[in-house]
């Protein structure tokens, strides 16, 4: 089942699902708007190795906007810092980013019970477009979990994301070969 928007109020009360910065104009019916945070990251290498770390080059979208063209990924990250708590939640794209041809993750678009960071964003383009930071970029949908969560992400010694930033996040895909 997928909380409603009552629903998402009162796990926030609980402490279950926490949104930072929150803003009540931005809780939908069933989702929460999230926006595009002010950093991006391409990698530094044209040529990616999942078995090494691949390092990225951060900087800070301009006030003028920046645009994304095809043929690259860039990894952006959510303004709003996310704490999930019993619930799993997905991370959609909007229409009306969908609409200029911008697609905000590739694979990634589930999270766990227990994340609890900004979203990092894979994103990719059909053709050039100027993006801005603080524009609405996805919607995060809350569904209910049946049983109990043996072990939440946060506590995972496997779990790769867990260290908290406002920065985009390069893939640690590299770790699962030592």
């Amino acid at each position: 089942m997928i909380l409603s928007d009552k629903k998402i109020l009162d796990e926030i009360s609980n402490g279950n699902i926490v949104i930072e910065p929150f803003r009540r104009e931005n809780l939908g019916t069933n989702s929460y708007d999230v926006a595009l945070g002010k950093w991006l990251a391409l990698y530094e290498n044209d040529i990616l190795d999942a078995r090494v770390h691949n390092k990225i080059k951060v900087f800070e979208i301009p006030e003028e906007g920046y645009v994304l063209m095809p043929n690259r990924l860039y990894l952006g990250v959510t303004e709003e810092y996310t704490e999930t708590r019993n619930f799993v939640p997905f991370l959609e794209g909007k229409s009306s980013v969908g609409r200029l041809g911008i697609d905000i993750h590739a694979t990634a678009g589930k999270g766990d019970a227990g994340f609890c960071n900004n979203w990092t964003l894979e994103i990719s383009v059909k053709q050039p477009v100027r993006i801005y930071s603080g524009m609405p970029i996805g919607q995060i949908i809350y569904f209910e979990i049946a049983g109990e969560i043996e072990t939440p992400y946060d506590r995972k010694k496997s779990a790769k994301y867990n260290e908290r930033t406002e920065f985009p996040v390069e893939s640690m895909m590299f770790r699962n070969f030592k």
